[in-house]
Formats: structure tokens, C-alpha cells, sequence
């Protein structure tokens, strides 16, 4: 680094080498079956993806586009290339990506009607979390085993409202709901602590609610990227959210701001 604070020009070239020393073994663990270096190229070349599905977005919205639609095919399509990439060949990751991601992107708006529902992306992808939160089994007949099916989806979708609050970014011209410097203590300190019990979860919970709440992956994407079924998926972010609900039994719930 120089008298500027500015990262010297060496500095940023060993820095680049070792990130790409780093990946090449990824590319090795993966290629031996390892299927958390799949999930660590998916985070490292989201983003990646993620500008790919915006500048098609620019190109082709006219206001009828969900942008986090484009997202979950540019997911579709780097999945697809992490799937397909020969490190052996010699060719950069991100150029051989490209034309799978581009192409995802493209096959996901040809198949899509030209005018889309407003906050089709939304009404989904809570419509999956409600789903997977509610009960397999509800006795009807029984007043207590309805409230407390009740209670249980409300807990969840609650949970569900700060993880998402806490870490998905936010469209251009949305308002940002999210928690700013002059949020409760409560609030604060509800999530601080929510963050920590995530980071505690089994590997396939966190990735699930990472994922899902932090970077908007749909259900259909995760299930690719975890190789299971889309149903195992929901099983598992419910099973991540009773796991939180229980390890924070003892804290006092604050919604408020």
C-alpha cells in the first residue's frame, strides 16, 4: 500500500493470484465429489452473474420485468457452467460462463409473457416460505392444534421478515424497509443475535437461509445448487427457522423499530 493508502499495483496482482490459487483448488474439490467447493464458486461468481441479469435488464424492461426474475435464470445458467467448466482446457471461468449465463437469461424472458404480474418475484417466493412453514398436518377439529398451526406460520413468516430485512438487497426504486441507525435497541440486538444462532446451523440449513434471504435465491435454484429436490428444500428451510425459533425461546421478539 502507498503513502495514499491506495493498494500498490504489486499488492493487488498477489492478491488476485492468490484468489485464483484458491479457486483452482476448489475446481479440484469439486471435480473429487466435494460438493461444498460447488457452493463456494456459486457465492465467489454470484455477483458475477447478478450484473449479467441487470444489464439484460436494462436492455429489455419497459417496466413489465422483475429484475430478480433475470437473477434466478443468471443463477440457472452459472450453475450450469460450474457443472460444465473444464479447468484443464485453459480458458477463464467467468469468459466460459458468460455465454451460459447470457443464454439463461435470454431462454428465461423468451419464455416469459411479454406483461408480467407486479411483484410476481415476491408473491412467489413468500408464497414458497408460507408453504414450507405450514403444517403437514392440521387436526381440524381441534381449536389448540389450529392456533397453534397458527402461531407457528406467524413465528416463521417473522423469522422469515428479519433474516430478509437483515441482508436482501433492495431494487432500484423500492423503498429500503430496512433496519437504518435510529432502529430500536430491541431490533438490533434481535438480529445481532439472530445472525449469530445462523452462523450456527447445520451446512445445508445456512446455506438455505443464506442464500435464500441474503441473496434472493429461489427454492427451484437452491435445490439445483444443493442437489435435492425442491420439496427437500422446503423441508430443510423450515427446519432452519424451528431451529431459530427455538434457540431464541428465551429472547423477547421485537418487531418493532
Amino acid at each position: 500500500m502507498n503513502a495514499a493508502g491506495d493498494i500498490a499495483p504489486d499488492e493487488a496482482g498477489a492478491a488476485e493470484a492468490a484468489r485464483a490459487d484458491e479457486e483452482a483448488v476448489w475446481w479440484t474439490q469439486l471435480r473429487a465429489g466435494d460438493s461444498a467447493a460447488r457452493e463456494r464458486l456459486f457465492t465467489r461468481h454470484a455477483e458475477f452473474a447478478r450484473r449479467i441479469a441487470a444489464r439484460r435488464y436494462r436492455e429489455r424492461s419497459y417496466g413489465d420485468l422483475d429484475r430478480r426474475d433475470l437473477e434466478q435464470w443468471a443463477y440457472a445458467g452459472l450453475l450450469e457452467a460450474i457443472d460444465r467448466f473444464d479447468p484443464a482446457r485453459g480458458v477463464p471461468f467467468r469468459g466460459f460462463a458468460a455465454r451460459r449465463i447470457t443464454g439463461a437469461v435470454l431462454d428465461g424472458l423468451a419464455k416469459s409473457s411479454e406483461v408480467r404480474e407486479q411483484a410476481a418475484f415476491q408473491h412467489r417466493i413468500r408464497a414458497e416460505r408460507a408453504r414450507s412453514l405450514a403444517s403437514e398436518t392440521t387436526d381440524t377439529d381441534s381449536i389448540e392444534a389450529a392456533l397453534k398451526a397458527l402461531t407457528d406460520l406467524a413465528v416463521g413468516l417473522a423469522l422469515g421478515f428479519m433474516l430478509e430485512a437483515k441482508g436482501m438487497v433492495v431494487a432500484p426504486g423500492e423503498v429500503d424497509e430496512r433496519p437504518n441507525g435510529y432502529d430500536s435497541l430491541a431490533w438490533k440486538e434481535t438480529t445481532t443475535r439472530l445472525a449469530r444462532e445462523v452462523a450456527a446451523l447445520a451446512p445445508r440449513e445456512r446455506t438455505i437461509l443464506t442464500q435464500h434471504y441474503q441473496h434472493g435465491v429461489a427454492f427451484d435454484q437452491l435445490a439445483l445448487l444443493l442437489g435435492v429436490s425442491k420439496g427437500r428444500v422446503s423441508q430443510l428451510h423450515r427446519a432452519a427457522l424451528e431451529t431459530l425459533r427455538a434457540r431464541l425461546a428465551g429472547e423477547t421478539f421485537s418487531l418493532t423499530r
